[in-house]
């Protein structure tokens, strides 16, 4: 992929014998790296890699998928854990925008999709601010990589009219989401960087009148070799999820007892045992 050319320079960044210097800006690329199986990242992702200086990249993101960027190519993790970040955002925001001023082009790659739970528009913003031409590269997001490899449909005529994706992760105390209307019935939740808060989730979607019997899948390392499935109930997921070690998705919603995993709580897979035998 060309890099679009850039003339313009950052006024008063270097002077040298009185002569303003001029340099070519770089540009940024946030690229969605999709959920980890390199045949899903796009042809335009891979286009980017390819033609980055540098990678900036998130933890999650494959080393097969950092194998596709030239061997010149310097990376550099930024990874995020909960409570244990390489750098902070802010630093990031700075990092990349600093990269693409010294002429470089910069490709921050993301796991997922930048715009979903990925804080790619704090880093559009940086890039915006100081004058950084940045592009977007869509990714295709953990939940469609989840659904997809379960066979749970996130949308399903007569059981999920409709899909919300949540975040299960505060900065501080529980995610302010509107349980109500999350619990409303024939609908799919589906929620990010939910595990360490199963209970709570399970609890308030309960307290707001959703069925502790309705279909709740948990998917880990989707879309990767060691994806593991864990199907139960909404009553059962904060058990379930205790044994989960890698990130993982909750999705919680009619379809999910569509899902084909091997691993299903004993309640669930005397209800789906039944509910198959009856179809």
């Amino acid at each position: 992929m060309a890099r679009s050319p850039a003339h313009r320079s950052k006024p008063g960044l270097v002077v040298v014998g009185g002569t303003r210097a001029r340099r070519a800006l770089g540009a940024v690329w946030l690229v969605g790296a999709g959920p980890g199986d390199p045949d899903l990242l796009t042809f335009r992702a891979f286009n980017a890699l390819r033609a980055a200086d540098v990678v900036v990249h998130d933890g999650l993101v494959s080393d097969e998928i950092l194998d596709l960027a030239p061997r010149r190519a310097r990376r550099i993790n930024v990874a995020k854990r909960k409570s244990r970040h390489t750098l902070p955002q802010d630093d990031i925001n700075q990092l990349i925008v600093a990269l693409a001023l010294d002429g470089l082009n910069v490709v921050r790659l993301k796991g997922g999709d930048p715009f979903l739970f990925g804080r790619g528009g704090e880093e559009l913003l940086a890039c915006r601010e100081a004058g950084v031409e940045c592009h977007v590269v869509p990714g295709v997001t953990a939940a469609l990589a989840a659904s997809a490899g379960a066979g749970a449909p996130l949308t399903h005529r007569g059981a999920a009219q409709a899909v919300t994706f949540v975040t299960g992760h505060a900065a501080q105390g529980e995610p302010d989401l509107d349980w109500v209307s999350l619990a409303r019935p024939n609908q799919t939740v589906v929620v990010y960087m939910g595990v360490s808060t199963a209970g709570l989730i399970a609890e308030r979607l309960i307290g707001a009148g959703r069925a502790g019997s309705t279909p709740a899948l948990i998917v880990e390392n989707a879309s990767r070799a060691d994806e593991r499935r864990v199907l139960t109930t909404l009553a059962g997921l904060a058990e379930a999820a205790q044994g989960v070690k890698g990130p993982a998705l909750l999705m919680v919603g009619e379809s999910m007892a569509m899902a084909d995993t091997v691993t299903a709580t004993p309640e669930v897979a005397e209800t789906l045992s039944f509910e198959r035998s009856s179809r």
